[in-house]
């Protein structure tokens, strides 16, 4: 089968086309290229074109194209027979998503209608969603399962923007009885594919915890900053559900099946995490273990948007596409630091430009 990948140049995109590529699936590749790096004249990202060299397989297409470009999205289907769509491509930083909503929900929601308004014209009708576990909000119970309320306090535009993204999609599927959609509802996506070869190489300073631990142990970074040790939780930091890539790409690759196999599956929405909270702390200390060097951090305020604790309870995975988390903790520090130790400035190649206080 071909599948449309949306983001498919990105950190989570590049690992679920590798997937892609070892099920015996196509993949086309949609990306704006906005945290992507591009070295060769081939104009091919270097995380596809690394991709290319783990599989020993070829993308079917890549084309660099901004979902909010109707026109040039709609040329992409024309050139391709495309038989599902997963839909990565989404701006995701939950304290930049609170200074700047509008360019979220722009990007986030109405990039999310022009990619639906192409499927119909082309007539797909098979899409995965990546979606997250910010539309539960506040946690009113843990761990958080499928039956959770969505959409009730919901701590930041990010996660509205995914909610509002929810709800279009519910309603295109009553709409549209031929629509089949899975949401994934992803918890927190970190380390790297085990070769080191392709990882998470944020532009600028990253926005997630694990990246920037890294660029700390590799001397890109002085310190990291802890934002709030007052928390409700065992030692005062946020407590969050962390799941190794390469899981996170087996869900995809195993929801596609599903997708593809059964008819009529209407709006189905699915947990992708570990089932485990750790926190803040837990996290530096794991990372130290694996790369064998103290972690400097700071502790500063509480960011806007970030809740004490959430993480998944996966049953329905398991349940429903016979898939759990096989790679636990250690595992996910120790294939990040093969990755950034390996790369210490990422896909780009530049030097460390290490940052001084």
């Amino acid at each position: 089968m071909t599948i449309l990948v949306t983001g498919g140049a990105g950190y989570i995109g590049s690992h679920v086309v590798l997937q892609l590529l070892k099920s015996g699936h196509s993949a086309v590749v949609v990306d704006d290229c906005s945290n992507a790096v591009i070295l060769d004249s081939d104009h091919l990202p270097e995380s596809l074109r690394r991709v290319q060299s783990l599989t020993g397989k070829k993308v079917g297409g890549f084309h660099q194209v901004d979902l909010k470009e109707y026109e040039q999205l709609r040329q992409v289907f024309a050139k391709h027979t495309i038989h599902a769509v997963i839909h990565l491509a989404a701006l995701k930083a939950v304290g930049e998503s609170c200074r700047l909503p509008l360019m979220y929900y722009e990007n986030n929601v109405m990039g999310t209608i022009n990619l639906l308004k192409c499927m119909q014209e082309a007539g797909v009708r098979k899409f995965i969603f990546s979606s997250s576990a910010t539309v539960y909000g506040v946690p009113q119970y843990l761990p958080i399962d499928e039956h959770h309320p969505t959409g009730q306090r919901i701590t930041n535009p990010y996660g509205r923007s995914k909610h509002f993204v929810e709800e279009i999609l519910k309603d295109e599927v009553t709409a549209s009885k031929d629509l089949s959609v899975i949401s994934l509802r992803y918890f927190n996506p970190v380390g790297a594919h085990e070769s080191g070869e392709i990882g998470e190489d944020p532009k600028g300073i990253p926005n997630n915890l694990v990246p920037f631990i890294a660029q700390v142990a590799v001397g890109r970074r002085p310190y990291l900053s802890v934002y709030g040790q007052d928390y409700d939780t065992p030692d005062g930091t946020g407590v969050r559900d962390y799941i190794h890539i390469m899981d996170l790409a087996v869900g995809h690759v195993v929801a596609l099946e599903r997708i593809l196999t059964q008819p009529d599956l209407g709006f189905e929405v699915i947990n992708l995490g570990s089932g485990s909270g750790y926190s803040v702390l837990q996290m530096i200390q794991a990372f130290e273990k694996a790369c064998g060097k103290k972690i400097a951090y700071k502790v500063v305020g509480r960011r806007e948007g970030d809740v004490d604790s959430i993480f998944a309870d996966c049953q329905k995975a398991s349940r429903i596409l016979g898939w759990t988390a096989q790679l636990d903790l250690d595992r996910m520090c120790a294939d990040t630091w093969r990755w950034q130790s390996k790369y210490p400035s990422g896909f780009s190649f530049e030097n460390n430009n290490v940052v001084k206080e």
